[in-house]
């Protein structure tokens, strides 16, 4: 188990299973695209354990609050981390994080995204510390997710051989 797997499992949290997406619903694109020393990571959302996704569904500012929230970005990341540990074979792999692509599902005239995008960059800060877990970032407010998801987030990180 690598370092940051042990550090995962020491705050309690696990990495979910691969996305269990509908029978209907078909992705023609990999959650990971290495290319180099960079891997690019597709938009992810909150799973469970499982695989299956997490909920709360719905939008921010109606039906879900900044804090739940806020909740579902952080579950994004371990979604993300999960899909990295099974790319690349360990996390370790990883060297930096670079940027990430924060969207929230929220009602007209939200204009809080990036408390709710803090979900999942704490978490990643927690688990890489400040030298690799910091990155730019952006966080904006969209009319609608796929799953019904508040939150979907990318990434790109630099990665060893």
């Amino acid at each position: 188990m690598s370092n940051y797997e042990q550090k995962i499992v020491s705050m309690g949290l696990v990495l979910p299973q691969p996305l269990k997406l509908p029978s209907n619903m078909s992705l023609p694109f990999p959650w990971v695209n290495v290319r180099g020393d960079r891997a690019f990571i597709s938009g992810h959302g909150p799973q469970n354990p499982d695989g299956s996704p997490a909920g709360p569904f719905g939008i921010v500012g109606d039906t879900v609050s900044i804090e739940d929230a806020k909740a579902s970005a952080r579950k994004a990341a371990l979604s993300m981390l999960g899909s990295l540990k099974r790319e690349l074979g360990s996390l370790d792999r990883i060297t930096g994080w670079c940027r990430v692509f924060g969207m929230v599902n929220c009602v007209p005239h939200f204009s809080n995204p990036p408390a709710v995008i803090n979900g999942f960059t704490e978490l990643i800060n927690e688990v890489f510390g400040h030298e690799v877990g910091r990155h730019s970032r952006s966080a904006i407010g969209v009319a609608g997710l796929p799953l019904n998801f508040p939150v979907e987030i990318e990434a790109e990180v630099m990665i060893s051989g």
